[in-house]
């Protein structure tokens, strides 16, 4: 049985492709009477006739590529586009480096783990760019002394 003009009719009222309407194999006698719209909606009403659901693009492998780049994958050589300066700027980098260190000086500062003599030469230093990280500045305070010992 092929029921091509019911499954245009069925798919005209539920407003979708023929493809995706769906017969009851048990009631296919009943459904091959029905020739009107009328008719057609009853048996849509009795579930008789129904609308498959939407074949989508799974998002499994997206979400797990998004759980990779959260926890720092896929960043490589070979997944960069644009310069350095395209990604980051250096001027974006270059704040963010200075507060973290200005903010460690500070913190020590206030703990009076050192002087406020040292904690203006080592802020100036920071700012003239002679730190390249907060671990360097650590290491220049460890290696002079600096810090006092409580």
């Amino acid at each position: 049985m092929k029921l091509n003009v019911q499954k245009r009719l069925a798919a005209d009222i539920l407003n979708c492709s023929p493809k995706r309407v769906r017969f009851d194999e048990e009631r296919l006698a009943e459904i091959k009477e029905a020739i009107t719209k009328i008719d057609i909606k009853g048996l849509i009403k009795d579930k008789a006739i129904e609308k498959k659901p939407v074949k989508s693009i799974s998002k499994g492998r997206v979400r797990a590529r998004h759980t990779q780049k959260k926890s720092g994958r896929r960043r490589g050589q070979g997944s960069r586009k644009g310069r350095e300066n395209a990604r980051a700027s250096f001027k974006k980098t270059w704040i963010n480096q200075v507060r973290a260190q200005r903010d460690l000086l500070k913190r020590m500062k206030e703990k009076e783990k050192i002087t406020s003599q040292v904690y203006r030469n080592l802020y100036e230093k920071s700012k003239g760019g002679f730190f390249r990280s907060k671990k360097h500045l650590k290491l220049y305070i460890e290696e002079r002394h600096l810090a006092k010992e409580k």
